[in-house]
Parts: C-alpha cells; sequence; structure tokens
C-alpha cells in the first residue's frame, strides 16, 4: 500500500480512529466486541474502514504565502487526520464520513521562526490557528470548527519540535520539546536513569505540549496526579510575542504565570518547550489486588489510604460492574488494585500497611497475586500479576475497543469528574442514576454505568465512569450520533449538579465548555479574556475551546450540540 502524501514523518495514522495503521483489535477481540453490541439488541452495519478518496473536502479558502509554502500542507491525508480529535463523535463522524470542517491547511513547522511566521500571518489574514499535538483530545480541543467569523483554519502540527534539549542531572530536571511523544520521550531519558513518570491512556499518541496545554492526568493515583506538578517552566510563542516563564522549584511571587499556560489549551499561544521535574527510574514495586463485599467499603479503604500519607502509585477502585466490563478477577466483586513504587528503597512496610488497612476494611485478596517487593532495573516493561495485569491490558485497549463498537453502530464512552469525599455517596447514586435514566430515554433500552477511580486525594476521589448504549436500531451511525449528544449533554449537567468538576483530566475542550461556565466563576472568565486580548489580541488563537475571543462569538455547538458560543466573556 503507497503511504498517502504527508509531510509528517511519523507512521501512518488511522486517520478515521485510534492509533497507527496497523494498529487493532485482534480476531478474538473483534469477536468480544461484537457480542457486546448484539447483547444490546441489534447486530450491527459492519462498516468498511473509510479510505481517503471517500472524504469531498472543500478547497483551502485562503492561499498559502510563498514563504510559507513548505511548512503547509493541504494533501487529504494531513487535513483529515488533524480535523477531529478521537472521542466517540469524531470516530463516529469519520465513519460517517462527514467532514465539513477539516483545517484549510497543515502547518509543520520547524523551528521558532517559522511558527512566528505563521501566527503573524494568520493575524493579518484573518485565519484560526488550532495548535496540535498527538490529536487525542476526547473533547472537541483540536477541531478546527470555529464559526463564521474567520476566514481559513490551520491546524499547527508541533511534532518536529521533538527533542530533549538539555539534562540537568543535578536537578533532575531536563529541557523538552513540547512535540516529543511519550515513547519517545521516555527512551530518551532512560540512558540517563531518569523518568518523567507520567503515562496517560494516550502516551504512545499524545505530546507533552498536550499534557500540559490539557492539564492532562497521569501515572500516580496519588501525589504527583496531574502534569502540573512536574512543570518547572514553559517557553510560549503568542501572537504578541515570545515569553518564558524562569526555572524555579518554588516562587511566592505572585500568581504563577505557568499556571496560566498549564491547561490553557492553545487559547493564549504556542507551548514549545518546557523545563520538566523527573525522577529516578523505579527499581522497587508492591503491589495487591483487593476485593470488597461493597462499593462502600471499597470506599471507605481508600478513603484511608488517601490520608495515611503512604502516597501509592496506583490505588484504582473498579466497581462490580467495572470489573465485570473489564473481564478482571472474578468478574463480579468490586476490587480495589493497589500498588507501590520506588527508586530507592523496598517496599514491603508500605505494602504491608497498605493490606492492614484493606483487612481494617474487610478486604481479601489472594496470596499468589501479592508483589511484596518486585525489583528490578525496568519495572515499567515487567509484566503485572492476576488483576492488575488484567486491568492494565484492559485500560490501554479500551480505545481500540471503542472505535469497534463505534463502527457497529453502539455507543461506547467514558467521563470523568472529582467530588469530596463527603458528597462522594450522593454523587456516586446521582450520577448513576441521572445518566442511566438518560440512556434509557433516549435509547429506551436500560443499561448501567461502571465506574472506577482514577486518582484520589486526602479530600476526595476522581471517579470515572464508562457506558454501553445502543446507538440505533438500524444501524445508522449518524442517528447514533444523535443520541449520544443527548447522553453526553446528560451526562456534563449530571457531574456539575451533584458536585463535581466538570472534567477531572481530560480538559474542556469545546464539548465539555457548558460544565466548565458553570463551574467555573464569570468573573474569572472575564479575567482569562483580558490575558487573551494582550497576548491573542486578533483572537486567532484555538477559538471556542473555555473562552471566545474578545469581541467574537464563535457560535461553535461542539459535538454535543450544547449551544457554546451564546456568551462571549
Amino acid at each position: 500500500m503507497t503511504r498517502p502524501a504527508t509531510l509528517s514523518s511519523l507512521p501512518e495514522k488511522r486517520f478515521w480512529g485510534w492509533g497507527y495503521l496497523d494498529d487493532g483489535l485482534t480476531a478474538a477481540e473483534t469477536a468480544a466486541a461484537r457480542r457486546l453490541v448484539q447483547a444490546l439488541g441489534r447486530p450491527g452495519p459492519d462498516l468498511a474502514a473509510p479510505r481517503l478518496d471517500e472524504f469531498a473536502l472543500r478547497a483551502p479558502r485562503k492561499p498559502a504565502p510563498d514563504a510559507l509554502q513548505d511548512i503547509l500542507s493541504a494533501t487529504p491525508y494531513d487535513r483529515l487526520t488533524h480535523a477531529y480529535g478521537k472521542s466517540f463523535a469524531d470516530v463516529a463522524r469519520m465513519w460517517m464520513r462527514h467532514v465539513p470542517h477539516a483545517p484549510d491547511w497543515v502547518a509543520y513547522p520547524r523551528n521558532e521562526a517559522d511558527i512566528a511566521r505563521i501566527l503573524d500571518w494568520a493575524a493579518g489574514a484573518n485565519v484560526a490557528v488550532v495548535p496540535f499535538g498527538g490529536g487525542t483530545s476526547v473533547v472537541g480541543g483540536v477541531e478546527p470548527d470555529v464559526g463564521a467569523s474567520y476566514d481559513a483554519t490551520v491546524s499547527l502540527d508541533m511534532e518536529r519540535f521533538d527533542g530533549i534539549l538539555e539534562i540537568d542531572r543535578t536537578s533532575r530536571a531536563a529541557r523538552i520539546g513540547a512535540g516529543m511523544l511519550g515513547p519517545a520521550l521516555e527512551a530518551a531519558l532512560r540512558p540517563h536513569g531518569l523518568t518523567l513518570r507520567h503515562f496517560p491512556q494516550s502516551f504512545q499518541f499524545s505530546t507533552l505540549g498536550g499534557w500540559i496545554a490539557t492539564r492532562a492526568g497521569g501515572h500516580f493515583a496519588t501525589q504527583y496526579t496531574h502534569i502540573d506538578d512536574f512543570v518547572e517552566s514553559t517557553r510560549v510563542i503568542s501572537p504578541a510575542g515570545v515569553f518564558e516563564t524562569r526555572r524555579l522549584p518554588a516562587s511566592g511571587a505572585g500568581p504563577a504565570p505557568d499556571r496560566l499556560v498549564i491547561g490553557s489549551e492553545g487559547i493564549f499561544g504556542v507551548i514549545i518547550e518546557a523545563w520538566m521535574r523527573l525522577q529516578d527510574r523505579p527499581r522497587f514495586r508492591a503491589s495487591a489486588s483487593v476485593r470488597f463485599a461493597t462499593v462502600a467499603k471499597a470506599v471507605s479503604c481508600i478513603r484511608a489510604l488517601s490520608q495515611s500519607g503512604l502516597q501509592p502509585t496506583n490505588c484504582r477502585l473498579l466497581d462490580a460492574a467495572e470489573v465485570a466490563f473489564a473481564r478482571v478477577g472474578d468478574g463480579k466483586t468490586p476490587t480495589l488494585i493497589i500498588g507501590f513504587e520506588s527508586p530507592d528503597h523496598p517496599l514491603d512496610a508500605w505494602i504491608a500497611r497498605a493490606l492492614e488497612l484493606a483487612a481494617d476494611h474487610g478486604g481479601a485478596w489472594d496470596a499468589d497475586e501479592l508483589e511484596r517487593s518486585v525489583r528490578g532495573d525496568d519495572l515499567g516493561s515487567a509484566q503485572r500479576k492476576g488483576s492488575a495485569g488484567e486491568w492494565r491490558n484492559a485500560f490501554l485497549r479500551m480505545p481500540y475497543w471503542r472505535d469497534e463498537t463505534t463502527r457497529l453502530g453502539a455507543i461506547l464512552d467514558t467521563f470523568e469528574s472529582a467530588v469530596t469525599w463527603s458528597g462522594f455517596d450522593a454523587f456516586y447514586d446521582g450520577v448513576r442514576t441521572d445518566v442511566a435514566d438518560a440512556i434509557e430515554r433516549v435509547t429506551g433500552v436500560k443499561t448501567s454505568l461502571s465506574c472506577r477511580f482514577t486518582h484520589v486525594y486526602p479530600d476526595g476521589p476522581a471517579p470515572y465512569f464508562t457506558f454501553m448504549a445502543q446507538g440505533d436500531s438500524d444501524g445508522n451511525i449518524g442517528n447514533a450520533l444523535a443520541r449520544w449528544r443527548d447522553i453526553k449533554a446528560a451526562c456534563n449537567d449530571a457531574v456539575i449538579r451533584h458536585g463535581g468538576t466538570s472534567t477531572h483530566h481530560h480538559a474542556v475542550g469545546r464539548d465539555h465548555r457548558s460544565g466548565y461556565e458553570k463551574e467555573v466563576p464569570d468573573l474569572m472568565r472575564q479575567a482569562f479574556a483580558g490575558a487573551k486580548s494582550v497576548l491573542d489580541p486578533s483572537g486567532i488563537m484555538n477559538p471556542g475551546v473555555l473562552i471566545d475571543p474578545h469581541g467574537r462569538t464563535v457560535g461553535f455547538t461542539g459535538a454535543t450540540g450544547a449551544g457554546i458560543g451564546s456568551s462571549s466573556v
């Protein structure tokens, strides 16, 4: 097969779904996915994978300047791989061959001067610029549907900013290009005995800059839960100029500038590089899988763990529906997967104390699955035992399952939040009830939600829900998408109404703006808009994400159809 024309040097991606071209489910996994869909009451349409020649893309609306010709691409492959992220709605629209707002151009800048030229041209030509890392957004964060007030769009791909630029071994930090993918980043740090140790589910396909821009959650379930904890300083090119924060371990000098960059989702400028705090690679590991009779007992145990000061690296609660869905353990009993890691010392005492707490709350475990102190030089590739290994495999494979069930016409999706311990019981019951009722109202079929904890804090957990619903009795993906929009709106409403955050680690994008606008005070959003008007005077940077540019109402309704853009700040 001939590789499509592209300026990218990365392996060919499945532009219609998750991963590279040769990735996907095994034959056994595909059969299992079909059985899941059939259990909803319909066989699925079994669509063929989209081809490039099936998409009728409009011609670029603005000519490329001569000075940018060698870094701008308008090939179908480049435009399609930058048209959407990887949410259910994004994948569904690809299967529908429906891409009305592909970027007019895709830019592959080689250096900072290239980015400055792109931003200068875009500001003068009224062209919206959407920064693009790995394209793994599941919240509409990279979709170039920016409304009618812009004359064209450019997706600015950062893949060429991909190196370890400097290492300070004494301070255990490194200056890293924002376009560096997770696997390449870890491979480059390994010879130095260092690791960033930030492993989101999208790790293989996402970038450092993307993690910073979206405040991504990572590997650690406690203490170092977000990329924020590792950022030492950042360098950003905005339409108004370049700004770089001072590299310091800590400071009390007013509001931290980096905190404005982290989670900004590209509305202020393009993150070029960052100094990141690193860690020595772990050499010791201890883990266990603990079963509980009820979710309530498991939650009580995890609250005690989160407030104990033990700081487990892994602390994942899977409720009964989650262990059944992920085919973990006995498939029916709420399970806590707990683990500790250290570069310095054995962990027998830590795991022993954690198991004492678990026993105090009625937990039980199998001795043959217990790892008291595994030791090695590369624990990242070491096989996990029992339920921990089963869960890790299911977690990494889930995006491929979502692609396959979407192809078959079903709806498989997730949403996440965070809430206080005192509010969790009502939140857990209320969200599951409200969303399940919405799914039944929309589809006519009852279903249940599964839940797991991705991260835990002394004051509360981060619950992550998964649901599967009938898309359409006739296998029409367009109808499935319409149903998903209604369900997604119900999810957004439920987590806010029951006291949680609109998003714990998936960012806001366009799909979560309805919840974000309820969560963040209006006066603060006006302050963010003021900062944007200084850094991005023409309002060209990723319009429609977080806030609308000053003086413009983007009008983007998002994949959820939630009327976003009606309240410009």
